[in-house]
């Protein structure tokens, strides 16, 4: 368990501006001197004065001295291109700005060069600051790798929209996030035969890469944590439970109260979209017990938020006569450290587990052994002035 302590993954960039499929475009360095030499003919020769653009792949292997499948191979990951080869096709390409003809590039490599992410419309995703912070992650790992990102949204019918992107080959593999329990996506994309990368797991019983992190231990940490400070009643403000990363918190809610000897109520758990607005309600009904908790375990701190609303309501005092632990996903927008009490918290941070599914999509796009993209990461348990023992 760690204290009091700001746990991040470099400069994000904010989810909010990432709604849509997203192209990276770089700027060639006026300092570099190829840009005296070749470059500079280009400009002259192809363009004329005054234009920029970029040189073609024929070019590009030209000045390299190498043949354009190598230049081609290089720029789009293949594994058998030696890293120094790499590095130096790389450099060239951002040196003379070249850009690649997408079609020309699924005509040559049989890839689109694209990640899909699709959601349901009814949800409004790109509206929750989780799900937008998940995909910049993805958005600015595939930038890196000049790879795009086409997001999708459907209309009623998920199923159609990944039965098209599958048979147009728009993306070369898919990432499902918020996989529910007995979740169809997956069997279907595989009868499909188009490689995914699950953010999150399922109950399905089938093979498949996924990146995790550890949600039942987090939160049998986090209960146990509550339990050691002297608390008997805790109360659990979850997602709704069709959600696979919600059944693993509840399970480790009750695992943390049964090892200990204590009951799990079930008038003391609660499962809806992980809202302000719902975090109030059920901390309302959960106050308004016989017997309330005097301790709550949000699964978001959007829930918390509105736990911590509810409290005041009811005079209550989070960090004296309640206590309160959330998990925090590493958002900009909302930070657990600077909230009045500072807020325990699980952490694992949203935005990275973006950029490593993106990692992992691309690796299998380039042939990667799928059995091998399977990851649990651990989550830290950060104790700040939220929690404490019980009021006399």
């Amino acid at each position: 368990m760690r204290s009091d302590r700001c746990l991040r993954s470099g400069d994000y960039q904010d989810g909010y501006a990432v709604s849509r499929a997203i192209r990276r475009t770089r700027q060639a360095s006026r300092s570099d001197p190829w840009h005296d030499g070749l470059a500079s003919v280009h400009r002259e020769k192809r363009q004329g004065p005054g234009r920029n653009v970029a040189v073609n792949l024929k070019e590009l292997s030209q000045h390299l001295g190498l043949s354009q499948t190598t230049v081609s191979r290089a720029l789009n990951g293949f594994p058998e291109v030696g890293d120094a080869t790499r590095k130096r096709v790389l450099e060239a390409a951002e040196t003379f700005q070249y850009r690649p003809n997408a079609s020309a590039r699924k005509l040559a490599t049989g890839r689109a060069g694209a990640i899909g992410i699709v959601f349901s419309s009814d949800r409004n995703m790109l509206l929750d600051p989780i799900f937008t912070d998940f995909l910049a992650g993805v958005a600015s790992q595939c930038s890196r790798s000049d790879n795009d990102v086409l997001v999708s949204s459907a209309h009623g019918d998920e199923a159609g929209t990944y039965r098209r992107l599958a048979r147009v080959r728009s993306v070369d593999a898919m990432l499902l996030s918020s996989p529910t329990v007995d979740d169809p996506r997956i069997g279907m994309l595989q009868r499909l035969g188009m490689p995914l990368v699950v953010h999150g797991r399922t109950q399905t019983g089938l093979d498949y890469p996924y990146l995790d992190i550890d949600n039942e231990g987090a939160f049998d940490k986090a209960t146990t944590l509550l339990i050691d400070l002297g608390h008997r009643r805790i109360g659990l403000l979850n997602e709704n439970l069709h959600f696979t990363f919600a059944t693993h918190r509840s399970r480790g809610w009750r695992r943390a109260l049964t090892a200990r000897g204590l009951p799990a109520p079930p008038e003391l758990e609660g499962g809806a979209r992980m809202t302000e607005e719902n975090g109030y309600r059920m901390a309302r009904g959960l106050f308004d017990l016989p017997d309330p908790p005097t301790a709550l375990l949000c699964s978001s701190i959007f829930l918390a938020l509105g736990a911590m609303r509810a409290a005041r309501e009811t005079g209550r005092i989070v960090g004296k006569n309640l206590s309160l632990i959330a998990h925090d996903d590493g958002l900009d927008a909302i930070r657990p450290e600077t909230l009045t009490p500072a807020l325990t918290t699980t952490f694992s941070s949203i935005h990275a587990a973006g950029v490593r599914v993106a990692e992992i999509a691309m690796a299998l796009s380039n042939g990667a052994d799928p059995a091998a993209a399977a990851e649990i990461w651990p989550v830290d348990l950060v104790f700040r002035g939220s929690t404490v023992p019980p009021a006399p």
